[in-house]
C-alpha cells in the first residue's frame, strides 16, 4: 500500500511515517518546511529515513492546487493522511486569512486531487480544540463544536465539514482524528511539554495560565500513531474520532512532573487564562475503542521520561544543533 502523508516530516507525521515503512508500506511525504519553528527540527525528523527504498520526500505547500495533482498523478497514492497544517490556538489569533488559506484552501486542494485520483480512504487531522470551552466532560464526538475559540480550531472544524461534502458527494472515505494535546519525542518547540522542559532547564519564567488549574488530555505520540493507522486501515465511511487518553492533568501537576524529571524548580508566573484556552480538554475514547481498537498504553509519567530523555539527549548535548 502506498501512503501519502502531508506535513509527514513534522511532529506526528515523521513516527507514522517510520511505523508505515516498518510493517512494509510505501510512504510518500508531502512537506513546505516552513520556518514556524526552525526547519532543523523537520528536517533531523525525517534525515533517517531519506535513504529508505519506500521513502519519497516532496517538498511542496497544499496551497500549491497543481503541485499537489502533479504529485498524486505521479504517485497514485492508495490512501491520504492529511497532518499539514498551520497548528497553534494562539498564534492563529491574529493570522486568521494564514491559517483558512492552508487548513481550509490547502485541505480542499487534497480532497480535490484525493476524489479524481481515487483515493481510498482520507485521514484527516483534526483537534480538541474544536471542543471549544462549553462541552461537558469527557469530550464526546457527538458534542456540538460550532463555537472555537480561535482562528486554528475553527478551520479544523472546516476541514471536518468539508470531508463529509466529499464523502456525500463522491464516496471519499473521510475520517477525522480529533488530538489530545500530543507529545513526546521531536515534539514541536512550541508546545508545553517542550517548552517547560526547556524553561525549567534553562532558569527562564514560565507563564502558566490560572495558577494551574486549567488540565489537559497529554496523549503520548506511539498512542497516537496506533490509533492514526487503525484509522488509515478502517477504510470507515465517513467518522469523528477522539484519540486521547482520557485522563486529564492539572497543569500544576504536569509542571511538578517535569521538576521531578530534569531535578530543577521551575520559575512560574500565573496570568489569568486568555480567551482562547479552554480550562479542560478530557476525551471520551469510547468510540475509537469501539471502531478502532485503540487503548492508549502510556501514562504522561512515562510518556514524559521519554520526552526528557530526548530533549536531553538530542537538544540540549547541542548534538542535533537543534
Amino acid at each position: 500500500m502506498k501512503v501519502l502523508i502531508t506535513g509527514g516530516a513534522g511532529f506526528i507525521g515523521s513516527h507514522v511515517a517510520e511505523a508505515l515503512l516498518a510493517r512494509g508500506d510505501e510512504v510518500v511525504c508531502l512537506d513546505n518546511f516552513n520556518d514556524y519553528y526552525d526547519p532543523t527540527h523537520k528536517r533531523r525528523n525525517v534525515a533517517s529515513v531519506l535513504s529508505h527504498p519506500a521513502y519519497t520526500l516532496y517538498e511542496a505547500d497544499v496551497r500549491d492546487a497543481d503541485a499537489v495533482e502533479r504529485l498524486f498523478a505521479a504517485e497514485r497514492p492508495d490512501k491520504v493522511i492529511h497532518l499539514a497544517a498551520m497548528a497553534g490556538v494562539r498564534y492563529s489569533i491574529e493570522r486568521a486569512p494564514l491559517y483558512v488559506a492552508v487548513n481550509v484552501h490547502g485541505t480542499v486542494n487534497l480532497l480535490e486531487a484525493a476524489r479524481r485520483h481515487q483515493v481510498h480512504n482520507f485521514v484527516f487531522a483534526s483537534t480538541s480544540s474544536v471542543y471549544g470551552r462549553s462541552a461537558p466532560v469527557p469530550f464526546r464526538e457527538d458534542y456540538p463544536t460550532d463555537q472555537p475559540l480561535a482562528p486554528y480550531p475553527a478551520t479544523k472544524k472546516a476541514g471536518e465539514v468539508m470531508g463529509y461534502a466529499y464523502h456525500n458527494l463522491f464516496g471519499l472515505n473521510f475520517t477525522a482524528v480529533r488530538f489530545f494535546s500530543v507529545y513526546g519525542p521531536r515534539g514541536r518547540p512550541d508546545m508545553m511539554p517542550y517548552m517547560v522542559t526547556e524553561r525549567i532547564l534553562h532558569d527562564r519564567e514560565i507563564a502558566l495560565f490560572d495558577a494551574g488549574e486549567m488540565r489537559r488530555d497529554w496523549t503520548y505520540i506511539a498512542d497516537i500513531v496506533v490509533g492514526v493507522i487503525a484509522a488509515l486501515d478502517a477504510d470507515l465511511p465517513y467518522e469523528i474520532i477522539n484519540l486521547g487518553r482520557g485522563e486529564p492533568v492539572l497543569m500544576a501537576d504536569f509542571v511538578r512532573l517535569v521538576e521531578k524529571l530534569v531535578g530543577k524548580r521551575a520559575r512560574l508566573v500565573t496570568p489569568a487564562a486568555p480567551p482562547s484556552e479552554p480550562p479542560v480538554t478530557y476525551a471520551d475514547v469510547s468510540k475509537a475503542r469501539r471502531l478502532l481498537g485503540y487503548n492508549p498504553q502510556t501514562s504522561v509519567e512515562e510518556g514524559m521520561q521519554h520526552f526528557v530523555d530526548w530533549y536531553q539527549r538530542e537538544v540540549r548535548s547541542g548534538d542535533s544543533h537543534l
